[in-house]
This record gives structure tokens, C-alpha cells and sequence, in this order.
């Protein structure tokens, strides 16, 4: 048997990380993998395309392979760093039918020292119309996973479920977050680079997660049409020591196409924001309504007012696109010109909400209209799909605003898969259950789940969580309201959250009279939103996340706990030589409240945080 295996392993295709830590062993004809670190198996499974009406792939023979290296530096804008290494080691791994048809299959692998990928390729010189792929992952023993339940909307939390437990008749979304069989290795699941293709969920099958791309609209026999060839989306599982490692990776962004031009124009900053205070219905907009949150973003030092749904001609009810809305005019009495001028006058500047369905016919009228009249950026909400078409007006949309200097913010989304590299000014997304569910009875937004979201959702890229509401209660205190919500956790965990969550447009949510006189307000208005290094610090998915977040020479540590109180040790080990001062916001006397403390600090100490159920903390370190 053993001499069996070994004949087995010989014969496979291996790829290796450049630091020989990870490997990527792919079957000879191209039908298996097996994801290998520090000699571990991680996920084994199946690889391949299913063409539509077509037979599959069969007696596949390797033909060709090129091997090929890359070793660069990627310079990011406004995101979790300054810059992203790119590093791997690649193979382009061509087979051909032996008999039949002859169609030839690529497979380009990757393998990085975080984690390998891989994605299919089928010769230009003919259309193409691909039903689905036959890409299947085991992981390895059968692992209590975080996963989450797929919707539309991607706005389910994430709980540990072992993957022979999980619902064969549903799908799962991304990422699917687990730990090896030795504990020793933590990693993720997920997808990226789909221009032009099909976004995908992930179905149980004996033990596997079954790729299941979303078929087009137009024809629900086929996923993706390509007039010539195929390049499919990448598949990718990220790895490191600990489950928080991950957060630090740059990998969904380096499988992306990178940046091109000058995009020094992209300016991100805190956002206040008039929704999530207010009822979700029946609030007329007003300008002096408009004015006041403009003046509270000008005195708080905030560069950007969003205005949410409601301003435009004939809004109609949420949430379809009524027909009759006018997105190019103002509601009766929103002169919209006169108020960006309004805004810009005191440094601020509009951001507007608009429905996709009403963005998509005319998006060159829209924009345009936008930009004569001084808008900033948009936000556009309600697509709800993952299909090709789908993918398509994504990236067409965010091709648009850059060709007009405008941020895009996109909600009702499916999550990052790396669209943001290429265009930075697609500053952030939604793809998740926030803070907007503090509003509604659901009782989704649970410390544990907020905890569950750095190891999750973030991983794949900005976040637009919504932070900020500051009527504040313990977990077993909080009352469901919809205007004026309130939270299931502290004042010293909404701090947190600013750091924690990565969104470079970061959203102030509470209504303007909720910041009068109240505790760590001081912090929200000095808080970056876009950071230059990012280093994970501690936690673990079910107990507490810990995050450092460096701008300049100023670090801001932050932590969220879930619903059982406990210390926190802060290792300062990321700090320069030398005494650094440093400005505490804990856990105060009620959920409402908090502890300000200043001390020195200095490398190689270990700072001890006292949380709340439901508490959080917040650290600004400085020379």
C-alpha cells in the first residue's frame, strides 16, 4: 500500500510556495489536487468545467507546462495597507483529450506562502457557453467550520458547523473559514478575479463543498458565455498559523488585475449619514434636514455627508425600483445643485443613494448629471445577484465612476472578490449582516457575530458594517427599535469597530444629537479609515478579535469581545524602540460609558484591557 502511495505522489504535478511551506499537488490529468502545508493536508478534491451540451472532459493527458515566478510590491490606495507583496511561485498546466474531441483544458496554479490558487482556462478561437464547473473541495478530517448560510442579499451570520453536518439542500456562501486536523493550520475558502464570469456558492456533497456557479438570466442552462475562450474565476484557500493571520493577507487583491493610472484623487474618510437613525419609511426629505447633517460632518472634521434613499424624484417604497423614480432630478423642493454647493462651501463633500435598476439603463446620464451637479460618490443598492451579467455591470459601474473621479459604494452586493484593486475608487461594499439589523427584530447583530466578521466577511475586503451607533446596552439589555436604534454591545465596542472593520469609507451612523457630549466621540472624529499596515494581535473566532492598525507612526490597537467578559493582553511587540504614549478608551461604568486612560508604553509590554459582555477597547499609540 505504501509503496502504492508513494508511486501515486511521484506522479503528480507539485508546485511549492517560495518559502516551501505550501504545496499545490495536482492529479496527471488535471481531474484532482491535494493543498499541502508544512506537510499537512489541508483540501484535497476535484478540478474541471462542464461545457453546456457538451460531454465532459475525459482521458485528459498532460501536454504542456510553463512554470513561471513573480516577486513585487503592489502600491495600494486607500485600503488596509500601503502596499501589497506579491509573491508565488505558478504553473500552466495544459492537458488534451487523448481520443474524442481532443479539447484541450489549462489549469494555471499558484502557490503562495498564504495560500495557493488556481483557475481554468479553454483556448480563444471559439465561443464557449460553460454550464458549470466540477470543482469540488474536501477539507481535510471533517472540521467545525464557520459558514454561512448563502442569500442573495449575503447578510446571514456565520456559525461553526462541521461540514458533514451542513445542509445538502442548501448553499453556503464565502468565505468557509476552518481549522487543518492539527489545529495547526487555520484557512479559507473563498473566491476572486471573476471578470467575466460568474460568481459561485458553495453546496455540500458526501463530505465536499461543491463549486455551483449562478446561471445568467438570459439562458438558465448556461453560466457564462465567452465569444472566444474562457478564463474562469480563481479558486482560492488562504492559509496561516492562526485564524487572525488571514486578516493580513493581500491575496484575493494580488489575483486581481492591479491599478492603473493616477488614482491619488481617491480621498477616503468618515461618513455621516442620515438613514440608520431614521424611520425606514415615511421621512420626507428636507434641505434644512439635509444642512444639519452637513453642518454636524463640517464640525466634526467628517469629508463626506451619504444621502440615503428618499431625495430623488418620485422615490417610491422601498425596496424595488419604482418605475416612476427620477434619479436625475430632485424630490420636490431637494434643489441637489444648491446643496452640494452648500456642502462644499463648508468642506463636506454629497454622497448620493440610488437604486441599481435605476443606474443601469442610463449610467453614462446618471454619472454625468451627478458630477455637473458636485457629487462625490454613489451608492447603489438591491442587485442581489452573483450571475455573469451581474459581475459585468460591477465592474462596468466602477469603470464609469473612475472615468469620472467618483467613489462607488455598493450595497445589496455579493462580497469583494478583488474588484477594489483595480479600481480604487470602489472605496467599499456591503455583502453583510451590520448594523443596519440593530434597527429590526431579527436579532442577527450579536457580539459573537460582530467577533465572527474579522475571521469572515473581512477577509475578502472593505466592509461596510455601518458603524457608530452610540445608544449603547449590554447583550441581555437591548431593546429593538427602528428610529433611534440602540446596540447589543458597548460604547468601548462601537469605538473598536471603527478599527477593527476595514472600510475606508467608513459610515458615522448615529443621528447628529447622539455624539453631543458623549464618551470616545473625541476618537471617532480623529480615526483613520484607511491605514498603511495591518497586523492581527489576538482572539480567536469565539472568543474576541484583537487588530493593530498603523497610520504614519501612530498605531490604533483595537479589540471586540463577544458576550463573556474577560481580559484582553495587548502585546506591544509591533512597536518601535523607546517610551510611546498611548491614550486608552475601555469599558466604562455602564454600556454607555467609558474609561479614558493615558500612560507610557513601550515595546515588548504587554498591556492588560478589561472588557465587558458585549465591550470592546480602543488604543492610540503615538511618540
Amino acid at each position: 500500500m505504501f509503496a502504492l502511495l508513494a508511486a501515486a505522489a511521484a506522479t503528480q504535478i507539485v508546485l511549492s510556495s517560495p518559502d516551501g511551506k505550501v504545496e499545490f499537488r495536482v492529479a496527471p490529468d488535471g481531474s484532482a489536487f491535494t493543498a499541502v502545508r508544512n506537510s499537512e493536508e489541508i483540501v484535497s478534491g476535484h478540478a474541471g468545467l462542464q461545457l453546456a451540451g457538451a460531454p465532459g472532459f475525459s482521458s485528459l493527458a498532460l501536454v504542456n507546462k510553463t512554470s513561471f515566478s513573480e516577486n513585487r510590491t503592489h502600491p495600494l490606495t486607500a485600503t488596509k495597507a500601503a502596499s501589497a507583496a506579491d509573491h508565488y511561485n505558478g504553473q500552466r498546466l495544459t492537458f488534451r483529450e487523448a481520443d474524442g474531441l481532443k479539447r484541450e483544458l489549462s489549469i494555471e496554479v499558484r502557490a503562495y506562502n498564504d495560500g495557493v490558487a488556481w483557475r481554468y482556462l479553454l483556448p480563444q478561437g471559439a465561443a464557449v457557453a460553460l454550464a458549470d464547473e466540477t470543482t469540488q473541495l474536501r477539507p481535510a478530517g471533517d472540521p467545525a467550520c464557520l459558514v454561512s448560510e448563502f442569500a442573495s442579499s449575503h447578510e446571514n451570520p456565520w456559525n461553526p458547523v462541521r461540514i458533514s453536518q451542513l445542509d445538502a439542500a442548501k448553499l453556503y456562501d464565502y468565505p468557509v473559514v476552518c481549522p487543518s486536523p492539527s489545529g495547526k493550520t487555520h484557512y479559507a475558502i473563498v473566491q476572486a478575479g471573476l471578470s467575466g464570469y460568474a460568481g459561485s456558492a458553495l453546496k455540500p456533497a458526501n463530505g465536499s463543498l461543491q463549486v455551483k456557479l449562478f446561471p445568467r438570466q438570459d439562458d438558465k442552462a448556461v453560466a457564462v458565455k465567452s465569444a472566444d475562450g474562457l478564463q474562469s474565476g480563481w479558486r482560492v484557500i488562504m492559509m496561516g498559523d492562526r485564524a487572525g493571520d488571514l486578516i493580513e493577507s493581500h491575496l484575493i487583491g494580488n489575483l486581481s488585475a492591479q491599478a492603473t493610472g493616477d488614482y491619488s484623487w481617491v480621498k477616503p474618510g468618515l461618513v455621516a449619514w442620515d438613514w440608520w437613525s431614521g424611520p425606514t419609511v415615511g421621512d420626507k426629505p428636507t434641505m434644512e434636514r439635509y444642512r444639519r447633517f452637513i453642518d454636524f460632518a463640517a464640525e466634526s472634521g467628517f469629508p463626506y455627508f451619504l444621502i440615503d434613499a428618499g431625495w430623488a424624484l418620485n422615490t417610491g417604497p422601498c425596496c424595488a425600483a419604482d418605475p416612476r423614480t427620477d434619479i436625475t432630478k430632485g424630490e420636490a423642493g431637494i434643489d441637489m445643485p444648491a446643496l452640494a454647493a452648500y456642502a462644499e462651501s463648508k468642506g463636506v463633500g454629497l454622497l448620493l443613494w440610488a437604486h441599481w435598476k435605476h443606474v443601469e439603463p442610463r449610467m453614462a446620464q446618471v454619472l454625468d448629471t451627478y458630477k455637473a451637479w458636485g457629487i462625490k460618490g454613489i451608492k447603489v443598492d438591491f442587485m442581489e445577484r452573483d450571475d455573469q451579467e451581474m459581475v459585468a455591470f460591477y465592474e462596468r459601474l466602477a469603470s464609469e465612476t473612475a472615468k469620472r473621479h467618483m467613489l462607488l459604494d455598493m450595497h445589496g452586493a455579493f462580497p469583494p472578490i478583488g474588484l477594489s484593486r483595480t479600481y480604487p475608487n470602489y472605496i467599499t461594499q456591503e455583502g453583510v449582516l451590520g448594523a443596519e439589523y440593530n434597527k429590526f427584530p431579527w436579532g442577527k447583530v450579536t457580539p459573537s457575530h460582530n467577533v465572527h466578521l474579522a475571521y469572515t466577511r473581512m477577509l475578502l475586503g472593505p466592509m461596510d458594517y455601518t458603524p457608530g451607533g452610540f445608544r449603547n446596552s449590554y447583550p441581555e439589555a437591548y431593546v429593538q427599535t427602528e428610529v433611534f436604534p440602540s446596540t447589543r454591545f458597548t460604547r468601548g465596542q462601537a469605538l473598536a469597530q471603527f478599527v477593527v472593520y476595514d472600510s475606508p469609507l467608513q459610515m458615522v451612523s448615529d443621528d447628529p444629537v447622539a455624539y453631543d457630549n458623549a464618551d470616545g466621540f473625541d476618537f471617532v472624529k480623529a480615526v483613520p479609515t484607511a491605514w498603511d499596515e495591518t497586523r492581527f494581535v489576538g482572539g480567536a473566532p469565539d472568543t474576541y478579535i484583537a487588530v493593530a492598525r498603523r497610520k504614519g507612526a501612530t498605531w490604533y490597537v483595537a479589540a471586540l469581545n463577544n458576550e463573556t467578559a474577560r481580559i484582553i493582553e495587548i502585546p506591544l511587540g509591533f512597536l518601535a524602540d523607546g517610551a510611546h504614549n498611548a491614550v486608552i478608551w475601555e469599558d466604562g461604568a455602564t454600556a454607555n460609558r467609558t474609561h479614558r486612560a493615558v500612560k507610557r508604553v513601550s515595546r515588548g509590554e504587554t498591556l492588560r484591557l478589561s472588557v465587558e459582555r458585549g465591550g470592546g477597547a480602543v488604543l492610540v499609540i503615538g511618540e
